[in-house]
């Protein structure tokens, strides 16, 4: 049995604005075990990459967190920032979307590798050189002596990409969060880099957090999955019992509304609406407005994340069959 890495319990997330408080993120539980890759998916502003900023400490100054992200022993959550560095990037480690906007422009691809191996493993700088260019060469990038000389702006972008995972992996963290890192990549190095994430939680025993809007990626990568919607998780479980049996109807939209080569339609299925404003959710259920399958007691109630099956948890009350004809 895997050993769990991290332990969330009632992790919230506010926001002050405007006078008042936007509620980003409500009552986030989950654990993420040695070797795991868990999904997190969800539209734009379902508080997917807010959850997980603020277990590293990188929220804005106006944001707040209270709950719990228990490393081992040890709570994330409300610790004072010199001592969180000792576990970010050597414990935990982040990828973000833009390589480019993540790496120094001004500072060669080693120097900036290598301070990492120097200020969280003791390294001196020319072992620290030499272990980061054995890292890029691992992650697949050619002539790595080469490209570790140059400047981030004289890389491609999946090139820039591979170095940011090599940042991330030379401490050889507990858990490794990636924000949408095949976004800006094309479909090409997109499967590179998901063959490349496989490998390297096979080969480190790395957990991995994918956070992404696409359904293609997860299905082709991640062991579980959650479904966030307007800053809960409404649904939870292994991603082949979610694909293929999907207990909320958000999740039900998602799936039909993503392109599927083994169906030729001749257009797509959107889910209808727009995601709630976080300032101002619907009262009862976050999803009713979109919901064909509401009824009176979704408008008045919040359904609670409950046991959905075995392994599996879903925020809704309704318990019929998810028939994709009644939301076309």
């Amino acid at each position: 049995m895997s050993n769990t890495v991290l332990t969330v319990e009632d992790l919230s997330v506010t926001f002050a604005l405007h006078g008042s408080e936007v509620h980003a993120v409500r009552d986030m539980n989950f654990t993420l075990t040695e070797g795991e890759i868990l999904a997190v998916v969800g539209e734009s502003g379902s508080g997917k990459s807010q959850a997980f900023l603020s277990i590293m400490g990188l929220l804005a100054k106006n944001g707040r967190v209270t709950g719990n992200a228990m490393l081992g022993d040890v709570n994330l959550v409300g610790m004072d920032k010199v001592k969180l560095d000792a576990y970010r990037g050597k414990d935990i480690a982040m990828i973000f979307q833009d390589p480019m906007t993540s790496l120094n422009p001004s500072l060669r691809v080693r120097t900036q590798l290598s301070e990492v191996l120097v200020k969280h493993r003791g390294f001196d700088k020319e072992k620290a050189v030499l272990a980061a260019i054995e890292m890029l060469e691992r992650v697949g990038i050619p002539e790595p002596a080469k490209r570790s000389n140059a400047f981030p702006h004289e890389l491609s972008g999946g090139m820039r990409q591979r170095v940011m995972i090599a940042m991330a992996l030379l401490c050889q963290p507990k858990i490794l969060i990636a924000d949408e890192p095949t976004t800006a990549l094309d479909v090409t190095v997109q499967a590179q880099m998901l063959d490349l994430f496989k490998s390297l939680t096979e080969d480190f025993g790395t957990a991995l957090v994918l956070i992404t809007h696409d359904l293609g990626v997860v299905a082709g990568i991640a062991d579980r999955m959650m479904v966030m919607y307007g800053g809960r998780a409404v649904e939870k479980g292994k991603v082949d019992d979610l694909f293929y049996d999907p207990k909320h109807p958000y999740t039900l939209g998602l799936l039909h509304s993503t392109p599927h080569i083994a169906h030729r339609a001749a257009r797509l299925d959107p889910i209808q609406g727009l995601p709630p404003s976080l300032e101002h959710l619907p009262k009862g259920c976050s999803f009713n407005p979109r919901c064909a399958f509401r009824f009176e007691r979704c408008l008045a109630e919040r359904p609670p994340l409950a046991p959905a099956g075995e392994g599996r948890e879903k925020a809704c009350f309704y318990e019929g069959e998810l028939n994709y004809e009644k939301v076309a």
